[in-house]
């Protein structure tokens, strides 16, 4: 079964993502800031992940860019999913390594879009 990170300092959103990718045959792991899930990361590599840009401790760009730098970095599929959606912030995130980028809010059909265009389902 192939895992997803979900990075976001939203308990609410972490469920309710986790809800719509776990029905898409995820295996869900949490991370509530960059910090935590570089760790999760560096502990089991996940084969994608759906990033929060706002969260204290380590902000999802400054995870994406270690993350990018990590031993199996390149490997996972990473998401931002943000409320960061003006064009200077999507293509900040896509220069330092995103491979697709949702605004906030969401739902099941824009996840499993986007999961398809990056070929994860």
């Amino acid at each position: 079964m192939k895992s997803c990170l979900i990075v976001d300092d939203s308990r609410v959103v972490r469920k309710v993502a986790g809800r719509i990718i776990r029905d898409l045959q995820f295996e869900i792991v949490e991370a509530g800031d960059g910090k935590d899930a570089l760790e999760a990361c560096r502990a089991k590599m996940p084969d994608a992940i759906l990033l929060d840009w706002n969260m204290p401790v380590m902000n999802g760009i400054d995870f994406l860019r270690a993350l990018r730098r990590e031993q199996g970095g390149t490997e996972p599929v990473v998401v931002f999913c943000s409320t960061e959606n003006d064009a200077e912030h999507i293509g900040e995130a896509m220069r330092s390594g995103a491979n697709e980028f949702i605004m906030k809010p969401f739902d099941a059909d824009i996840i499993q879009s986007k999961f398809a265009e990056v070929g994860l389902v």
